[in-house]
């Protein structure tokens, strides 16, 4: 178990702080949700708002964490090209992709950003465990991982989920963004995540086999962030 595990297993869910679950219909706009999550962030620290978790949707578009390198935009002309605020390198997304972005007050729970991140991880492993994937940490390889064995019989390991969180004045926003049905070729025009390892890919819960759907992921989703985080408020 690494260090940050280690640190991270105590129980930091609330029972108090109930985040409004939110969940949007249709593609949303990159630039329309950054506005609400900032706007949303602002509002937890200066008015006591309550957080929130918003699943959604986005347009094909790449966005760039702070990590991001430019050689690792393979097709600068694909899609839109998003610089943004939080933690990571350059990842990809669009329809066929869950969103989930976490608005929550770290200051009650916990005030660690590291174990933060550690219980993002935790939340999409168990909602991925509700269709019996074996969703996995790697040591030095952000995201969630699943290991496979290529038609050639060797094994490798793909990334199903990203995560990239920014926290202002202990409150967060980005989140998570799992593989559903995506187009997994527009992957092609970006190193995700800055692994160029040929071992190394992306994949889906369709591409696994699986018919799942979006629906689907929400209600594991939903059921694994009361494990890990604390029951939920209203749905809006």
């Amino acid at each position: 178990m690494s260090e940050t595990a280690t640190a991270c297993n105590s129980a930091r869910r609330s029972e108090t702080a109930r985040p409004e679950w939110r969940i949007s219909d249709g593609l949303t706009d990159y630039e329309t949700a950054l506005s609400e999550m900032e706007a949303r962030a602002a509002a937890i620290r200066a008015e006591g708002a309550p957080e929130q978790v918003w699943l959604l949707e986005h347009p094909p578009l790449y966005t760039a964490g702070t990590s991001s390198k430019p050689e690792d935009l393979l097709t600068p002309d694909r899609f839109p090209v998003y610089q943004t605020g939080r933690g990571g390198q350059y990842t990809y997304h669009g329809p066929g992709q869950r969103i989930a972005y976490a608005m929550l007050d770290l200051k009650e729970r916990g005030a660690d950003v590291r174990c933060y991140v550690h219980d993002l991880e935790e939340w999409v492993i168990r909602a991925l465990a509700h269709f019996n994937v074996v969703g996995e940490r790697r040591e030095g390889r952000v995201g969630i991982w699943v290991a496979r064995t290529d038609p050639g019989g060797n094994g490798r390991e793909d990334k199903i989920a990203a995560i990239g969180v920014r926290v202002r004045r202990w409150v967060t926003f980005h989140g998570v963004a799992i593989n559903v049905e995506p187009d997994l070729s527009h992957f092609g025009g970006i190193v995700p995540c800055g692994i160029g390892d040929a071992n190394l890919g992306v994949t889906s819960l369709v591409d696994l086999g699986l018919p799942a759907t979006l629906h689907d992921l929400d209600v594991a989703l939903e059921s694994a962030f009361a494990e890990v985080f604390g029951p939920i408020g209203r749905k809006v």
